[in-house]
């Protein structure tokens, strides 16, 4: 009987639930790493000239890129990190309360841009040890909330966790009227470019999952 080679280990540079959720559904068991990256210090130094999808991309690269010095090698890390683009201003995760409170009022009956930036670097021993990377976009149609209804969702907290202060996978499905795009981008991590990018460096979706 043919031995059945193990997987390729995907090391996730996220402490997000909802990515490790994504690739758990899809057929990937990743290896957690957290970044230690200070997002917020990143994103407010990063260069003016840079469009959303940049931003969302200098940020997944950095994750990736520290994550990846943390470990030993043979496997491939990836980092994600996820910017909302409104009215020609970037939004990553809000301060405080009062904060999404305020992103709320200006996104309730409006339309965005979730940019979400993917980075992979492959240090794998008998790999390419190549590092690539790419922004994926998804329009969001926000519905129009009321004030109550907007302090009652920020007051749950799950605005404060996460980019663009809304989920689609969660407390804040309710107040996305609809989207144009892939919808696992909005939760965090585009599986199609993720698997676009993994045939790049000679690596297929089956090659990571944890049954054939």
């Amino acid at each position: 009987m043919a031995l059945v080679p193990a997987p390729i280990r995907l090391v996730l540079a996220s402490a997000s639930p909802a990515r490790r959720a994504l690739l758990r559904q899809a057929g990937i068991e990743p290896t957690i790493c957290v970044s230690t990256v200070d997002e917020a210090a990143l994103e407010a130094n990063a260069p003016a000239d840079l469009c959303p999808g940049e931003v969302a991309l200098l940020l997944a690269r950095a994750k990736a890129e520290d994550a990846a010095e943390q470990l030993d090698g043979d496997h491939i890390v990836l980092g994600c990190d996820s910017v909302l683009e409104l009215a020609g201003k970037v939004y990553g995760k809000p301060r405080d309360a009062a904060e999404a409170v305020q992103r709320w009022q200006r996104m309730r009956s409006r339309s965005g841009v979730l940019h979400t930036g993917h980075w992979i670097i492959d240090d794998r021993s008998d790999g390419s040890a190549g590092t690539l990377g790419a922004s994926a976009e998804t329009i969001v149609h926000f519905a129009d909330l009321s004030d109550a209804e907007i302090e009652d969702y920020v007051a749950t907290g799950e605005p404060l966790r996460v980019a663009g202060a809304f989920t689609i996978d969660g407390l804040g499905a309710p107040y996305i009227s609809r989207i144009e795009g892939d919808h696992t981008n909005v939760v965090g991590l585009s599986l199609p470019l993720l698997r676009e990018l993994l045939l790049e460096i000679g690596v297929s979706w089956r090659d990571l999952t944890t049954s054939g």
